[in-house]
C-alpha cells in the first residue's frame, strides 16, 4: 500500500458539485508548502497542463464497479466506470487538460480546470504534442448529450 499527498490545491469560485457550465471558471492551482516554487520552473513555456486531482467530495459509497447508465439518464445506454467520467470511480481521481494563462511564484492560473474549490490536486504534466493520440479521437454519441452544457459559460443559461 502507498500513501499520495498533495502537491497543490485548487482555488475558484465553484464551491458545490456541479456537473456542468465550467466555460468560464478561472482557477489558480496553489502550490503546496512542501514544494518548493523551482518544481514550477519553465512550466510557463507550455500553452497546456494536464492536471490530475482527487474528487475528494465523492462520496465514497456511491462508487460502483458495474454498469450504469451515464449521468443516471436511462435514456442512454448503459456502461462501465471505464467508459464514463464519473466522480465515483474506484480511486476517486480525475485529470483534465486545462489551458495555461499565467505562471507565476507558486500559483498556476489555468482555464478548463473542472475542478471545485480547496480540490486537492495530485499531480501536474506539461502537454506535449508527442503524448497526444495520433489521429481521430472517437466517442459515442450519447457523450454529445451528456456534455453539451458542460464547457458553456454559467451566465449563458
Amino acid at each position: 500500500m502507498y500513501t499520495i499527498e498533495p502537491i497543490a490545491f485548487v482555488k475558484n469560485e465553484r464551491n458545490k458539485v456541479e456537473d456542468d457550465y465550467w466555460g468560464n471558471v478561472i482557477s489558480e492551482i496553489i502550490l503546496s508548502d512542501k514544494l518548493s516554487e523551482d518544481s514550477l520552473k519553465g512550466i510557463e513555456e507550455f500553452s497546456h497542463l494536464e492536471i490530475i486531482f482527487y474528487f475528494h467530495l465523492a462520496d465514497p459509497s456511491a462508487i460502483s464497479i458495474s454498469d450504469s447508465h451515464p449521468r443516471g439518464n436511462k435514456k442512454l445506454p448503459k456502461t462501465g466506470i471505464f467508459a464514463q467520467r464519473k466522480k465515483a470511480r474506484p480511486n476517486m481521481l480525475g485529470s483534465t487538460i486545462v489551458k495555461l494563462i499565467k505562471a507565476e511564484k507558486n500559483i498556476l492560473t489555468v482555464s478548463g480546470l473542472d475542478a471545485i474549490n480547496e480540490t486537492p490536486v495530485i499531480d501536474i504534466k506539461p502537454v506535449m504534442r508527442e503524448f497526444l493520440p495520433e489521429g481521430n479521437v472517437t466517442q459515442p454519441e450519447w457523450t454529445k448529450e451528456i456534455f453539451k452544457n458542460y464547457w458553456a459559460e454559467k451566465n449563458n443559461i
